[in-house]
C-alpha cells in the first residue's frame, strides 16, 4: 500500500499536475460530509472491537477466520468512508480518469514490492555478520579477552555481553538515510548537480553503518564499565537517532554548501544568512529541546537523572530570542485556564481508559537520591512541564506549523486564521509527539487551537497548555502517578 501511494502521487504529479491543480481549486467549494465522516467514525470503532477480540484473545478455526472477515471488511470501509467524507466521489472518479497510466505504474510498482522484500530479508543475516565483524575489530583494543560467538552473534566480555540481533546490523539505517537522501534530492533536484550529488546516497549510508558498529561497540564497554542500565537503557536507542541526526545534517550540509554538489553560484554559498530568520525564533526552543532529551536518555537508564537539561536548553534559546518574542501577543484571558482544566480531566480520563501505565522509573531513580538531590530534580521537572515546555511547544505546532501548513508566508497568515487540514495536520503532529498517548495528545492539540483562534493571541494557547501541564504535575506530585511523566 505505500509503496503503490508514493509511486501513484510521484508520477501522477509529473505528469497530470494541471489536472490535479485543478481538481485541489475545485475541491475547495467542497464541503466535508459531516454524515461520512460519522459513519467512518463508527467503522474505526467496529474495527477497534474486532482488532480486540482478534488479536486479543485465543480463538481458532473458523470463528477466527470469520471474525478476520468482518475485521478486514470493516477496516476497508472505514478508509473508504473517510476518503469520500473529504473528497466526493466525483472527484476520484477524476482522479482516476486524468492519471491512469500513474495507476498502472503504481500497481506494478505495489506487485513488485512483495519479492523485493522477500529478497531484503535474505540481506539481514550478512549485513549482521558484517557488523559483528566489525564491531569484534573495534573491541580487541579494549577487551582483552574478548568474547565473540559467531554463531549466535553474542559478543562483549565476561561482565557484559550483547547479542546484535538483524535489526541492529545497520540495515534499518541504511535504508533510513537512503530514503531520507533520496527525498531530499528530490526537493533540491534543481539545485543539485548530478550525478556528483548522487554520490551522497552510498557516503551517507556507509557513514552510518559505521556509526552504529561504533555505537554497538561503545555501548559494550559502557555495559563492561559497569554501567549496564545506561548500556541497555537509553544509550542502546538514542545513540542510533544521534547519529542519524549528525550523518543528516551533514548530508544536507554538503549538498547545498560544496559547490561540485550544488548549481548554487559560488557567491551566493558565501553570503552572510539574514538575522531575521522568521522561522527559528519558533522552532528552534522546541528542537533544543528534542536535542537535550537525546543527550540526557543517552547517558541515562531507566531513570532520566539529566532531565534538568532540558530545561535549562529551552530557557536559553527562549532568552536569546526574547527580543523576537516581544511583538507577540503574550496576554491570556480565564478562558484559556479553563480549556487547561478541560485537558487535564480529559487526559486523566483518557488514561484510565487506555489502561497502559508503564513504569517511568522516577520513583526507583528519586528512592535512591539524597533528600536535596530529590527536590531540586523535581522542581526543574515541574518548571519545564510549566514553563518551557508549554511556550516551546506553543510556538512551535500553533504559532508555526498551524499557519505553515495554510502558506509558506506563515507570518502573513493571520493569527485567526485557519483550515480543516492545517487544524488537524498541526493537532495530529502534536498528539503523534505524546507517543502511546497520541490521541489525547491530539484532542489536545485541537483544544489549545482553538484556544489561540478564538482571540488570536499565542499567550491564551501557552496558558492552556501550561494549566493543563501545571494540573498534571499536581496529580503526579501528590497522587504519585509517576507514569504520566
Amino acid at each position: 500500500m505505500v509503496a503503490v501511494a508514493t509511486v501513484f502521487v510521484t508520477f501522477a504529479y509529473l505528469q497530470s499536475r494541471g489536472a490535479l491543480q485543478q481538481i485541489s481549486v475545485q475541491l475547495k467549494g467542497s464541503p466535508i460530509a459531516w454524515g461520512l465522516l460519522a459513519s467512518h467514525l463508527l467503522a474505526m470503532a467496529v474495527f477497534a472491537g474486532l482488532s480486540s477480540v482478534l488479536f486479543g484473545s485465543q480463538i481458532l478455526g473458523l470463528k477466527a477466520d470469520s471474525v478476520a472477515v468482518f475485521w478486514l471488511l470493516a477496516g476497508t470501509v472505514a478508509i473508504v468512508l473517510a476518503a469520500f467524507a473529504f473528497v466526493p466521489p466525483r472527484r476520484w472518479l477524476q482522479l482516476v480518469r486524468t492519471t491512469s497510466r500513474a495507476w498502472a505504474y503504481a500497481l506494478g510498482a505495489g506487485v513488485l514490492v512483495y519479492p523485493a522484500g522477500r529478497f531484503g530479508w535474505t540481506l539481514w543475516k550478512p549485513a549482521t555478520a558484517l557488523t559483528f565483524d566489525f564491531v569484534q575489530v573495534l573491541l580487541h583494543p579494549f577487551i582483552p579477552h574478548l568474547i565473540a560467538d559467531r554463531a549466535t552473534f553474542r559478543i562483549g566480555s565476561e561482565r557484559f555481553s550483547v547479542i546484535i540481533a538483524p535489526q541492529c546490523s545497520g540495515f534499518e539505517g541504511a535504508g533510513l538515510m537512503l530514503v531520507f537522501g533520496v527525498v531530499f534530492l528530490w526537493i533540491f533536484r534543481h539545485e543539485s548537480r548530478f550525478p556528483q550529488a548522487l554520490l551522497l546516497l552510498p557516503a551517507g549510508v556507509g557513514i552510518l553503518w559505521v556509526l552504529n558498529a561504533v555505537r554497538i561497540a561503545v555501548l559494550i564497554l559502557i555495559g563492561d564499565a559497569g554501567a549496564e542500565s545506561v548500556a541497555a537503557g537509553g544509550f542502546h536507542s538514542q545513540a542510533g537517532w544521534i547519529a542519524f541526526n549528525v550523518v543528516a545534517v551533514a548530508f544536507c550540509v554538503a549538498a547545498r554548501r560544496v559547490p561540485w554538489m550544488t548549481t548554487t553560484p559560488p557567491e551566493r554559498l558565501t553570503r552572510v544568512v539574514p538575522a531575521e530568520n522568521p522561522v527559528a525564533p519558533y522552532l528552534v526552543p522546541f528542537l533544543v529541546i528534542l536535542a537535550a532529551g537525546m543527550i540526557s536518555r543517552a547517558v541515562s537508564g531507566s531513570f532520566e537523572w539529566l532531565y534538568p537539561l532540558r530545561f535549562f536548553a529551552a530557557a536559553a534559546a527562549l532568552w536569546f530570542f526574547r527580543h523576537r518574542y516581544a511583538k507577540l501577543d503574550w496576554r491570556f484571558g480565564w478562558f484559556a485556564v479553563l480549556v487547561g482544566c478541560g485537558v487535564f480531566v480529559l487526559w486523566l480520563a483518557l488514561d484510565r481508559i487506555s489502561g497502559t501505565h508503564a513504569d517511568s522509573g522516577i520513583a526507583a531513580g528519586l528512592a535512591s537520591w539524597p533528600g536535596w538531590a530529590r527536590i531540586a530534580w523535581l522542581i526543574f521537572r515541574t518548571l519545564a512541564a510549566v514553563v518551557t515546555v508549554p511556550i516551546a511547544e506553543e510556538l512551535a505546532f500553533r504559532g508555526f506549523l498551524l499557519r505553515r501548513l495554510i502558506s509558506s508566508d506563515f507570518e502573513a497568515v493571520g493569527w485567526r486564521s485557519w483550515t480543516y487540514f492545517s487544524l488537524l495536520g498541526s493537532s495530529v503532529a502534536f498528539g503523534l509527539m505524546h507517543g502511546n498517548r497520541w490521541l489525547a495528545g491530539t484532542v489536545a492539540g485541537v483544544l489549545y487551537a482553538w484556544t489561540l483562534l478564538r482571540r488570536g493571541r499565542i499567550g491564551d494557547a501557552v496558558a492552556a497548555h501550561a494549566t493543563s501541564n501545571a494540573l498534571l504535575a499536581g496529580w503526579v506530585l501528590f497522587r504519585g502517578a509517576w507514569y504520566l511523566w
